[in-house]
């Protein structure tokens, strides 16, 4: 019995874990709206020295999970949820990764503002950063109608992308002296495509929590 309550507890504080991690990342994406509207340069940086924090929390996370096969050797669903926590994470860190990257791109060079022209940018940001919270919350509770739901709202995500790339081939027929700025801006949408990927594999882990499959693919 104890060394259940023990289990128990070393896995509540993996899933606050996942929960902090999540949040890191929901504010940042909610960062870069902010930092590539305004052309904010400091707060392009900020994202960049959060993302370290982002990558400390993944180290502490898999950590723990080592920690709990090793100490407490779990089997059957036990195992699985911290197997897939294993999965999860990197994700998590990727997407991380991302948000630096679309600050990167912020920083790189003094341009003509043309944000107002570039209408779906933020709404890929806005279903990208629900589309991460959903996804922790659905793994952590073992929601797989839940994880199924956002998975479809991938869709929405690449549709969106879709809008932009019209946008940005809009401005070039106008504007040809904006080509390196236009560039970035595809790189950026494409950036929060890859984020919803990753937020699908998360979801993928979820429902292999409950099926040991991926894919249709028996893993465990």
């Amino acid at each position: 019995m104890a060394a259940r309550l023990s289990f128990d507890a070393e896995l509540r504080l993996l899933k606050e874990d996942l929960h902090e991690m999540a949040r890191l990342i929901e504010a940042a994406i909610e960062k870069i709206m902010i930092a590539f509207e305004n052309q904010d340069e400091a707060l392009a940086r900020d994202i960049i020295q959060g993302d370290r924090i982002v990558n400390d929390i993944e180290k502490a996370i898999e950590a723990r999970c080592l920690s709990l096969i090793i100490k407490q050797q779990p089997v059957a669903r036990d195992l699985r949820i911290v197997t897939t926590a294993l999965k999860v994470v990197t994700d998590m860190e990727r997407i991380g990764d991302h948000a630096a990257d679309i600050a990167e791109l912020i920083l790189r060079e003094k341009r003509e503002h043309i944000y107002d022209l570039i209408k779906h940018i933020p709404e890929m940001g806005n279903a990208t950063k629900d589309m991460v919270r959903d996804a922790v919350t659905a793994f952590t509770t073992l929601n797989v109608e839940m994880a199924r739901e956002i998975m479809k709202r991938d869709d929405i995500v690449d549709e969106l992308f879709d809008k932009v790339k019209l946008e940005v081939a809009n401005i070039l027929k106008t504007s040809s002296g904006q080509v390196d700025q236009c560039m970035d801006i595809l790189m950026i949408a494409k950036y929060f495509v890859r984020i919803g990927d990753h937020v699908v594999n998360m979801c993928e882990w979820t429902e292999f929590h409950e099926t040991g499959t991926v894919n249709n693919i028996r893993l465990l």
